[in-house]
């Protein structure tokens, strides 16, 4: 079925990768409490993005990267449009169903914030792979954390900024306060997720290493 083992490793990392992006940009909708500031749930599945993202860069270069980055947003914006169609068509009308207005309310999001999100996915995805390919050429294959986490940071600092901004900054549901506090709420929540899960990183190397040559 497959001409290598690692034809096996990209199908894995990849079907990885776009499950958790079209998660995140499913439930992006719901934003939550975190203190003072408010964010979007679907932060939380964007660290396990950025290891797959690590992870094929290694293995497969900055083209793998940006062709999955062109799929993947191939595959939200085709969700989007399917969920377009499922919101058009009315529901049965009945006890203990889900109706037009709970299924609206959960999937109901404007179009302002699919554009901000799919924009933000490229953009910060085009970023990261660049960044990462920019330490990988100054370290070769040492300090792994060091590409894992750098492209990280400057990547998602763009992509927290670009998703409120066309989303509910340019559309006038946030203040510009209220938006700079969000977008380094999220960033920094997204951040301090990735460093956490940076010995994944290492996990990943050593499992996809053992894998490849054994």
């Amino acid at each position: 079925m497959f001409q290598s083992k690692k034809d096996l490793v990209f199908i894995i990392l990849a079907g990885i990768f776009i499950t958790n992006a079209v998660f995140a940009e499913l439930i992006g909708g719901k934003l939550i409490q975190l203190g003072p500031y408010v964010m979007s749930i679907g932060i939380l599945p964007w660290p396990i993005v950025f290891i797959t993202t690590d992870l094929i860069n290694e293995y497969f270069g900055e083209k793998g990267v940006k062709k999955l980055s062109l799929i993947t947003a191939g595959l939200i914006t085709y969700c989007f449009v399917l969920l377009y169609f499922a919101l058009k068509i009315p529901a049965v009308k009945g006890a203990d169903l889900v109706s037009d207005d709970q299924f609206n309310g959960v999937f109901g999001q404007s179009m302002w914030i699919i554009v901000g999100s799919i924009t933000a996915f490229l953009v910060s995805q085009l970023i990261d792979v660049t960044i990462f390919h920019f330490f990988k050429n100054k370290t070769g294959n040492k300090m792994i954390w060091l590409r894992s986490t750098g492209s990280t940071v400057i990547s998602q600092l763009f992509d927290s900024f670009i998703v409120l901004g066309i989303a509910f900054w340019l559309t006038g549901k946030m203040t510009t306060e209220v938006y700079i506090a969000s977008a380094f709420t999220g960033y920094f929540v997204k951040l301090i997720i990735a460093v956490c899960l940076t010995p994944l990183i290492y996990v990943g190397h050593s499992v996809i290493e053992k894998y490849l040559h054994n």
